[in-house]
């Protein structure tokens, strides 16, 4: 049988979430946009690009979702935040969090990040931009609750030209795919999510244990074997045979909850609160 949805029900519970985060944007204008943007994210559309949407919610053309999201004054990570209070809300705590990257295929090379990279969406070497995403679950549900982009060392950062062309901010710092991986682990214990687990590939299980944020210190973040679940020596560690072996796969260590912030992103992909300094 296939799934239904209340279609009232529905749209009150969009409402809802929309109305929670109305007060981050500074105008009306960019604020309905930001509604149309979503439901058109959430629509059966094949193609979702601003054209797409823009016609989806019946505008002219598709320069109010342009301005969305490139000069529209609006706070990405304060509504970042009220999206993670309310799925802390809906799914409840002693979660999972989990760890992946995803591709975007690009065309040109104006784009912050694009490069020639592997990416998992097309399953090959293309040119594109990478994104580090945090997911929660529980049994009630998953959803997503932060975002990185991957600026790669040498292509870009190297480059003080071209990172001002594409707006990343001055004094970026090059950070690993697991150090961003860290970094949003670290905001969500932050935010008051409390994870029994964290889970991702193998890339953010390697050995060492990928760099912290400066000023975080939370005493367990163990990188285990592929495939095992991992803890402290004799400690957090499943009985044996509780748990099947996943060939390419890694488990991080319970965390601890921490106290103090890092500071916001500084831009609304999520760079990060990094920072390096000019010669």
């Amino acid at each position: 049988m296939a799934d239904t949805v209340d279609a009232d029900g529905w749209m009150v519970t969009f409402n809802d979430l929309m109305g929670r985060v109305a007060g981050r944007f500074g105008r009306i204008e960019p604020r309905r946009t930001a509604t149309a943007y979503v439901r058109g994210l959430l629509s059966d559309l094949e193609r979702k690009n601003c054209w797409n949407l823009a016609e989806h919610a019946g505008l002219t053309g598709p320069q109010a979702m342009q301005r969305l999201l490139r000069t529209a004054c609006w706070d990405a990570d304060a509504v970042r935040d009220d999206v993670r209070g309310y799925v802390i809300e809906q799914l409840g705590q002693d979660g999972v969090l989990i760890v992946d990257e995803t591709g975007f295929l690009k065309k040109g090379v104006g784009s912050a990040g694009v490069q020639r990279q592997y990416t998992g969406t097309a399953g090959r070497i293309e040119n594109s931009q990478v994104g580090v995403f945090l997911a929660y679950t529980t049994a009630r549900g998953r959803a997503l609750v932060d975002r990185r982009l991957y600026l790669p060392e040498h292509s870009w950062l190297a480059d003080a030209a071209r990172c001002v062309k594409a707006g990343v901010p001055d004094q970026t710092a090059f950070a690993t795919k697991p150090v961003l991986a860290a970094e949003m682990i670290a905001g969500a214990l932050d935010a008051g999510l409390s994870a029994r687990w964290v889970s991702g590939d193998e890339v953010y299980g390697s050995r060492p244990a990928p760099a912290w944020p400066a000023g975080a210190t939370p005493d367990r973040l163990r990188a285990g074997d592929r495939g095992q679940p991992a803890g402290e020596p004799g400690r957090d560690r499943p009985q044996r045979g509780r748990y099947r072996r996943r060939r390419g796969r890694s488990a991080l260590a319970p965390l601890p909850r921490r106290s103090g912030r890092q500071g916001p992103a500084l831009v609304r992909l999520g760079l990060g609160a990094r920072r390096r300094s000019r010669a």
